[in-house]
């Protein structure tokens, strides 16, 4: 094992309007991988217009000066590339794979998109986007069993006000209370070269990705009153848990206990990753062999703990389980809770061993692909100022003692901080 747990070479630029370019060369196959991170996500959308960083991550496709609706996908496709684009609270994140003759072009496509989305955007593309998005929210939030968990959870965990409080998804009265004007506001300050980071990884020499960033972003201009995002590292401190039931048309009981822990890239988060790791991964987890297993409280499928990447304020750990047949969901908590609470006397040395050898696999897999290497760069340079830091994360969780999970179990997850989303199926009529 590299002693990085990055074994390829890194370097970096800052173009002249500010913009981060890094680039990994890997010749081991004639790809190359583009990811563009912009430094906005959900936490950073001021009251009244929660859901645009989403929104655009689906207009962003939809055509800029040089290149017309559908054309940016088209001509990637086209190309024998593969392009998405995801959005969470911390960031939205635009990228590509192509052979890497077409470097260039999906260079060109994503500063076209930078600099010239605002021009092209009418209020007919627009609206458009808007009723996808309502579909998606019904799709995959409101109109499938317990969809709407984490729409729920985020508000439990994270006060009003505070950037964690609102789901990606935003609130569609205010998707819909805005005009075009608003949302061009929203692109030029947030979309701006200043305020992104391009990782290319592949076979392409460092050299001439940085020209070509030069050549296509280099002549956008900055913006240098990019608002800050709320700062939210110090939740207000909660003494009593908290508790919601939904009674819906669900299968089963389901239960999630969560808890609010330490940001993404801590020390302390690092543990936690292990420990939930330990806790939920697989059929040798905890959960699987006390609830599943053993009790036979739990569907062997539906129980798990992880923890949700976020980097700017206590992350949460989310456990969760579905009832088996004939189980109803206050012994099913029970379950969950008594698992839970044992983990203040920390994990065995077996159970660490397994969580490290797990997360080395889900790590090698990641950084593979010159698409998940990409990723990982774009996303420690952007959170932490410095893409060579990806290759701290593996062995930081290698490092990772039976202490620290202990430790982290303990402080973390007091039954007094702990929210509770309880699932009930709804009488038969």
């Amino acid at each position: 094992m590299s002693p990085t747990g990055f074994p390829w070479p890194i370097e970096t630029a800052r173009l002249d309007n500010g913009m981060r370019v890094v680039v990994s060369e890997d010749r081991t196959a004639p790809v190359v991988a583009v990811n563009l991170w912009y430094d906005v996500g959900s936490r950073h959308e001021p009251e009244g217009q929660t859901g645009f960083a989403h929104l655009f991550e689906h207009l962003m496709f939809e055509g800029s000066v040089h290149v017309p609706k559908t054309e940016h996908m088209r001509l990637i496709q086209g190309s024998g590339g593969s392009l998405n684009a995801t959005t969470n609270p911390d960031r939205t994140n635009y990228f590509e794979t192509v052979p890497a003759e077409h470097l260039e072009l999906a260079l060109w496509l994503e500063a076209d998109r930078m600099g010239g989305l605002v021009p092209a955007l009418t209020q007919e593309t627009l609206d458009n986007q808007r009723e996808v998005v309502k579909n998606e929210r019904r799709q995959r939030y409101e109109n499938v069993p317990y969809g709407d968990a984490w729409l729920r959870l985020l508000p439990l965990l994270y006060p009003p006000g505070h950037p964690y409080h609102h789901a990606t998804i935003g609130s569609m009265a205010d998707l819909n209370a805005a005009d075009l004007a608003t949302f061009q506001a929203f692109h030029t300050t947030y979309y701006a070269p200043n305020n992104a980071v391009l990782s290319v990884v592949g076979d392409a020499p460092a050299a001439e990705v940085f020209a070509l960033a030069d050549k296509y972003f280099g002549g956008l201009p900055p913006r240098d009153d990019i608002p800050a995002a709320p700062d939210g590292t110090r939740p207000p401190s909660v003494t009593a848990p908290v508790r919601e039931t939904v009674t819906a048309d669900v299968p089963a009981p389901r239960i999630y206990l969560a808890h609010r822990t330490y940001p993404f890239g801590s020390r302390e988060y690092d543990a936690v990753t292990v420990l939930a790791t330990a806790l939920g991964n697989g059929r040798g987890s905890r959960l699987y062999q006390r609830l599943a297993d053993g009790a036979r409280l739990a569907q062997p499928d539906y129980v798990s703990a992880y923890g949700v990447d976020l980097a700017h304020a206590p992350a949460p750990l989310i456990v969760t389980a579905t009832a088996r047949d004939g189980v109803d969901a206050a012994a099913l908590e029970a379950g969950l809770v008594e698992v839970v609470d044992e983990l203040a006397a920390g994990i065995t040395a077996e159970e660490l061993d397994r969580a490290k050898a797990l997360l080395a696999t889900a790590w090698w897999r990641q950084v593979s692909t010159v698409a998940g290497r990409a990723d990982a760069l774009s996303r420690y340079a952007t959170q932490f100022g410095d893409p060579a830091r990806a290759g701290e994360r593996l062995p930081a969780w290698q490092a990772v003692t039976l202490d620290e999970v202990a430790a982290v179990a303990s402080e973390a997850l007091h039954p007094e901080t702990r929210v509770t989303l309880s699932y009930l199926p709804e009488e038969p009529a």
